[in-house]
């Protein structure tokens, strides 16, 4: 496929996986559906991609600038506004917020869990918004102004709960969670977003006990930073430039991040291409495995061999699990760290008709291995997930333009969070 080709496919693919938040966003209080299901409640997460998505479609045409700055001032008034306090319907507690909201009310649903990552990335969408919308009128006035207030209200130190590292989050129930944000992951971003608060930041000791717990591997030849699902790879990358920049880690092991999420790419390809298990549709141009749905916990006989399928689950390479389900979406998030090969791949999934019908682009996961009557590519996932979305329309945007990466550069509590976090070099 020519250049040109890609490009045609790449801004379709990104057109169309925008229109889940133009269309499945509330117009009331900006929340973003967690999922395409009729009950359905809020992801915040998802909720702070849309808003680091609103730039990039203004740049492309995709709504007008002045949509955007309403849809983003609706949110951003709705959560300064919101609810903070202990009660267990509360929408937040010290500037952190519960993972799901009802859509209708923005309260806290399923006994879920404030949630230290999710508001993370909630707020993290927020400064792209105000770091791209520096107008100076009253709208975008407000829009940096609330942005700032929010992320400043976020009590991280309080998150540590008398550690050094920080909980993955808290209940009204129960108090802290047990676990702790432990091991390379997408917690990158919510270190380097604690250290670059200006009011309740984390400790200087919460990043370097966090990296003593990595875990270095050496895995078909390559030797990186390991974590198994792709996402914990790109996430924090959505924000964050790591090309060229490092930390005392990443200086000693001679890599960086960006690096490290290219070596993981690769990984995840070579895994397919060997394909240990022998899954229908592996291969150099169909690979990716992260958190994603699955065809259901099961078990079936499929040419012989006994399979175990799973729902959603953390899918990784090449410990597992595994059970033949690809999430295309994971796939096209890592374009910036190897284009080689995510373009093949892209290719490919559109080949197997992934994006025909569905409105909002590629389907979160396929499995081809799983027994479906009529369908040639197996089991695919019934709807689209907000979370899969976001990282689709900003990694292709940091593949075209880095956009999303230049603004971030000019965002002084992340270049402060990073600093205190020890990186140094290129652009920094």
């Amino acid at each position: 496929m020519s250049e040109s080709t890609h490009e045609q496919l790449l801004a379709k693919l990104q057109k169309m996986t925008f229109s889940y938040f133009m269309h499945e966003t509330s117009r009331s209080n900006g929340l973003v559906l967690d999922r395409t299901e009729p009950t359905s409640p809020s992801s915040i997460a998802a909720t702070g991609l849309a808003l680091a998505a609103y730039p990039v479609g203004v740049e492309h045409g995709f709504l007008s600038r002045s949509d955007a700055v309403a849809r983003i001032l609706t949110c951003l008034r709705f959560f300064w506004n919101s609810h903070q306090g202990q009660e267990k319907d509360a929408t937040g507690y010290k500037g952190f917020y519960y993972h799901f909201l009802d859509m209708q009310t923005g309260r806290r649903v399923w006994k879920c869990e404030l949630s230290s990552i999710d508001t993370t990335f909630l707020i993290a969408g927020m400064l792209t918004a105000a770091a791209y919308f520096t107008q100076d009128n009253a709208d975008e006035n407000e829009i940096r102004t609330l942005a700032t207030q929010l992320f400043e209200r976020i009590d991280w130190q309080w998150m540590l709960n008398g550690g050094t590292t920080a909980s993955l989050g808290w209940k009204p129930e129960s108090g802290f969670i047990t676990y702790r944000w432990e091991g390379y992951s997408e917690a990158l971003l919510l270190y380097i977003l604690g250290l670059g608060s200006p009011t309740h930041p984390l400790p200087d000791d919460s990043y370097s006990a966090w990296t003593s717990s990595y875990k270095w591997k050496k895995i078909y030849g390559t030797e990186f930073l390991y974590s198994g699902p792709l996402f914990t790879h790109q996430l924090s990358h959505i924000w964050l430039d790591l090309d060229g920049i490092q930390d005392d880690y990443m200086r000693h092991k001679h890599s960086d991040y960006f690096q490290n999420s290219r070596d993981a790419t690769h990984i995840q390809r070579e895994y397919a291409t060997r394909n240990p298990m022998q899954f229908t549709g592996y291969g150099k141009d169909c690979w990716g495995l992260t958190a994603s749905d699955g065809p259901g916990r099961s078990k079936a006989k499929v040419d012989g061999i006994e399979r175990h399928f799973y729902g959603y689950v953390g899918r990784g390479v090449p410990f597992g699990p595994d059970d033949g389900t690809i999430a295309p979406w994971a796939v096209v998030a890592s374009l910036p760290f190897a284009p080689e090969i995510v373009l093949p791949a892209i290719e490919h999934f559109d080949g197997l008709a992934l994006m025909d019908q569905n409105p909002y682009g590629f389907k979160t996961a396929f499995n081809q291995t799983f027994p479906e009557k009529n369908n040639p590519v197996g089991w695919i996932s019934a709807g689209h997930c907000g979370l899969n979305q976001g990282p689709i329309v900003l990694m292709i945007e940091n593949y075209r333009t880095r956009m999303i990466w230049s603004l971030m550069r000019n965002c002084p509590y992340v270049v402060s969070g990073l600093r205190r976090a020890g990186f140094t070099g290129g652009w920094l």
